[in-house]
């Protein structure tokens, strides 16, 4: 006898839930009156809430944070995201009135939170029928009355209480051992990373990158969060290193990933009395390697030993800015005559690679087509090869022919490097102009063959002290005049890229892909 056809389950009906006394009965005009249209909107609205609330409680944290923009790009962002009611489509914040007014959809679940937001309003609504959903999953992981502790819907609630009270306290050896916590313990996703975009306060990307840079950098975050500047004693009028303590404190110890407004950096940079910035002082685009050049200036006064570092001399100090940027070059100068070497040794705060030449060079040899460079060939130009000069020889007592050869004798903790994208053309209409030649970079770099010990033969200990990997790049996008600037920062193993305000996971093929103007590499051991 063959078994009987199994007959579909009727589609279930949902309920408002029922009027409380001081409760409205509904969250906002608009959804009474999406709710009074018929049943079927009703059960269909009340799905894709649970839908919603599963894709956001129930599955890693990247998928409600991905969004898909309107014309289909698709970013992962730290700020939040909002999923249609309606339809099954995750929108950024800008996109989500373009949405609505295009498929006239004007509810969205939070993708932090699980809240309601009512487009029509422009804010988070309370309603009573999704908040009964949304307390549920949270707290029991259920859509189900059933899951709540028997305690709250049995007449021996007292009973109940005291029972469950006695289990979770119960001694269970078992959950004691290691093995137990460490498989039962998972790591706080509240935890605050410093990952937090800065607010474009009118021109002001070049100084959000450099910014985000220092804020990602290990040593200088340790320093500021252990009290490294005391900003609650220190008695000088909008100081800098205050206002980065502020901000360090603000990005780490706040589990917070709204826009950060910049407001103490600014006001102490603009009332900078350094003459040698005053240009940067203005509403207009500005170069952010001098930026950096300037707070680390700026910070390494407030913090060291209050001298400005003279250019060309071997300047030391115990400062975090030096500790953590400063290392030392070498210039070796060979007499063609005599063949006596003069050694001459300053600080640098970073390496200034020029693509000028090189470009030029490339561009002959490959016909006029210029290829990709490496950031390699920029070092071996500046820190390999040798030039022709001419100098006064003490030993001859006369000028004579020689070659001079520079290399690194010390290397920093943070390598900072800039790729010098920017030349000014003299002459008759003297002009700036931008190098757009693509320059690949690794993401580890061996510094070893541009220091003055490249020769020594047993080398492998000096190998994995000058071995870097990379911290961070600074991108220029656009023309000379017009250009904006972004940043990516590496978190752990994980890149993001910072544009103003806006945060985003970024793949390590588009960081290597970029065209980068300043790139920063911490040395190993400390990575």
């Amino acid at each position: 006898m063959s078994a009987r056809p199994a007959t579909p389950a009727s589609p279930k009906n949902f309920k408002v839930k029922a009027p409380q006394p001081g409760q409205p009965l509904y969250g906002c005009e608009h959804l009474q009156r999406l709710f009074n249209q018929d049943q079927a909107t009703t059960n269909t609205s009340i799905q894709h809430y649970k839908a919603a609330l599963r894709i956001i409680l129930d599955t890693t944290p990247l998928i409600p944070q991905t969004a898909k923009s309107i014309e289909g790009a698709i970013s992962t962002s730290l700020t939040p995201t909002y999923l249609c009611l309606q339809c099954p489509w995750t929108l950024t914040e800008d996109d989500r009135a373009k949405h609505g007014n295009k498929k006239s959809h004007r509810f969205y679940v939070e993708s932090r939170s699980g809240a309601l937001y009512c487009q029509m309003c422009d804010d988070i609504v309370w309603d009573p029928t999704f908040e009964d959903l949304r307390l549920r999953k949270i707290g029991t992981g259920t859509f189900s009355t059933s899951g709540f502790p028997q305690a709250y819907h049995s007449n021996t609630a007292k009973f109940d209480r005291k029972r469950k009270h006695d289990e979770l306290f119960a001694q269970d050896p078992a959950k004691d051992s290691p093995q137990f916590i460490s498989t039962n313990t998972t790591v706080a996703s509240c935890k605050a990373n410093g990952l937090r975009g800065i607010y474009n306060a009118g021109a002001t990307c070049y100084q959000n990158v450099v910014l985000q840079s220092f804020l990602h950098n290990p040593v200088l975050r340790n320093f500021y969060l252990s009290d490294g500047h005391q900003s609650n004693t220190c008695e000088m009028q909008h100081c800098l290193s205050c206002a980065m303590d502020d901000m360090f404190q603000d990005f780490y110890a706040l589990e917070n990933t709204n826009g950060y407004t910049a407001a103490n950096i600014l006001s102490g940079f603009w009332i900078s009395d350094k003459k040698a910035f005053e240009n940067l002082v203005t509403t207009k685009e500005q170069d952010a390697h001098e930026f950096f050049q300037f707070l680390a200036e700026e910070l390494h006064e407030r913090n060291g030993d209050g001298k400005k570092p003279e250019s060309g001399s071997e300047h030391s100090c115990n400062c975090i800015i030096h500790q953590t940027f400063y290392g030392k070059l070498q210039s070796t100068t060979t007499c063609q005559s005599c063949g006596g070497v003069t050694n001459q040794v300053q600080s640098f705060l970073d390496l200034s690679l020029p693509l000028e030449n090189l470009t030029q060079k490339k561009g002959k040899k490959h016909g006029g087509k210029i290829p990709a460079m490496t950031l390699q060939e920029c070092l071996d130009e500046e820190y390999i090869k040798s030039d022709k000069c001419e100098y006064r020889c003490n030993a001859c007592n006369t000028m004579q022919q020689a070659r001079r050869q520079t290399s690194i004798k010390c290397l920093p903790n943070v390598l900072s490097i800039q790729l010098k994208r920017f030349e000014f053309k003299q002459g008759r209409n003297e002009r700036a102009a931008k190098i757009d030649t693509p320059v690949h970079f690794p993401l580890q770099l061996n510094m070893l063959p541009y220091t003055n010990r490249a020769q020594v033969k047993d080398n492998s200990e000096l190998a994995r002290s000058a071995t870097y990997d990379l911290l961070s790049v600074v991108v220029h996008v656009g023309e000379i005049d017009t250009g904006h600037y972004v940043s990516y920062c590496r978190v752990g193993d994980q890149w993001f890229a910072f544009n103003d305000h806006k945060v985003e996971l970024a793949q390590k093929s588009e960081v290597l892909g970029a065209r980068a103007y300043l790139l920063f590499y911490i040395v190993r051991s400390l990575a």
